[in-house]
């Protein structure tokens, strides 16, 4: 049994990126880039103003009044042949968006303007350049736009759109198949005979996993049986990537996940993390026919799955897809709401409820009965760590947490 930290760098060297694919822009939200791109064009494309107001030029030659020589509104665009220059001394109504005309070297505010008929004068001295969003200014045509790896994030896909940039290279998605095991595990929507239980991991990870936008094949639920239980995995493997599987990792009679594995080539990289709960998860890899894949072995009580998944598995999905995630790395610091107990030997996982206190984090455990309590990890927003021997810790006191919610 080893440590998370140390079971997550025996994971690490089989996280490599998948594989670059091309999808269009609009279907490549929360993907991240496989290579960078650069910008097809200035932005803005040329000088625009910032605001509704009169473009000026130059000096006024009457005590500060500027005849106003038209209107210009966003989209309007000189005519053919027309030279496009705003005279000396001459103002122009103009919108926000709207091309400043060459001449013009100011914008001033229309509530900042006096108007007499078809002139205006600033009320203020206006500085050049005055609201004037120049060409370029944000980024110049051939200019890196957006690096390898980066997320696309709605903000970057409207970026992109503004480039003009129909299809981007991505990572491919990992393909992803879902095994339930025990013949205990009846369907949520079944009434369980005594020492029966539904189901509440798929509900769990497929949630967890449209949240990350990747589909999931079912394999259904197979029983406590080696034989039958390979052949599931066997063809649920077929075309994957990655393999989920609940249940099955313990040291009992009817835990057969690991032989499975055995018989079908996968060599395991770690079984057994000293983390409270989650002990028993077992991860295990192999390369062949389908190319490398991944299965990751968890326990079958309700918050091992869910501690398993929150640590190693939705960090494990992130780097296939090119990201830089890691093992707690987005943990933050807070502080305690309530009193939390010492450390034992492994590292405990409990789940808390959040809230703000001027700006701080404060975390207020929600004491589980123990790995099968759905009700306390149903009703958490976070997670706190209590590490292996720290000594017991008094409201108040500092804390590390990560959000569940993300």
């Amino acid at each position: 049994m080893i440590d998370p930290e140390a079971a997550w760098a025996k994971l690490v060297p089989y996280l490599d990126p998948l594989p670059a694919e091309r999808l269009s822009r609009r279907r490549a939200a929360g993907r991240r880039l496989a290579a960078a791109t650069v910008a097809t064009t200035d932005l803005p494309p040329c000088d625009l103003s910032a605001l509704d107001g009169f473009a000026l030029a130059g000096a006024s030659a009457d005590e500060g009044w500027f005849p106003i020589a038209g209107t210009r509104f966003a989209g309007d665009r000189d005519e053919p042949g027309s030279a496009g220059t705003l005279a000396q001394g001459r103002a122009l109504r103009i919108m926000t968006g709207s091309a400043v005309p060459n001449g013009a070297d100011r914008v001033v505010a229309v509530e900042e303007t006096v108007c007499a008929g078809e002139r205006v004068r600033p009320a203020a001295e206006v500085a050049v350049g005055a609201a004037i969003r120049r060409r370029g200014e944000i980024v110049r045509q051939g200019a890196p736009l957006l690096s390898a790896g980066a997320l696309l994030t709605p903000a970057a896909l409207a970026l992109l759109a503004s480039q003009g940039i129909g299809e981007v290279e991505v990572h491919r998605a990992p393909r992803l198949a879902l095994q339930l095991t025990g013949n205990e595990i009846v369907p949520p929507e079944a009434t369980p005979a005594p020492g029966q239980l539904r189901d509440s991991h798929s509900d769990f990870l497929v949630a967890e996993l449209d949240r990350m936008n990747l589909p999931v094949r079912p394999l259904g639920i197979a029983r406590d049986d080696l034989d039958g239980l390979t052949t599931s995995l066997q063809a649920g493997l077929e075309g994957r990537d990655v393999l989920l599987c609940c249940g099955g990792v313990s040291m009992g009679e009817a835990d057969f996940l690991a032989p499975a594995l055995a018989r079908l080539g996968f060599g395991t990289l770690f079984h057994g993390v000293a983390i409270q709960p989650g002990k028993p998860l077992l991860v295990a890899h192999r390369s062949g026919a389908d190319g490398a894949q991944l299965v990751f072995g968890l326990p079958g009580n309700p918050a091992s799955v869910m501690v398993a998944w929150w640590l190693f598995v939705r960090p494990a999905l992130e780097r296939l897809l090119g990201g830089p995630a890691g093992c707690w790395e987005s943990a933050l610091p807070g502080n305690l709401g309530s009193p939390l107990g010492a450390g034992r030997k492994r590292d405990r996982f409990v789940p808390a409820s959040l809230r703000n206190e001027g700006g701080r984090p404060i975390l207020t455990p929600i004491s589980p009965k123990g790995s099968h309590d759905l009700l306390a990890f149903g009703l958490a927003g976070a997670l706190v760590r209590i590490r292996a021997g720290a000594p017991a810790a008094v409201a108040g006191a500092p804390c590390e947490w990560m959000h569940l919610e993300r």
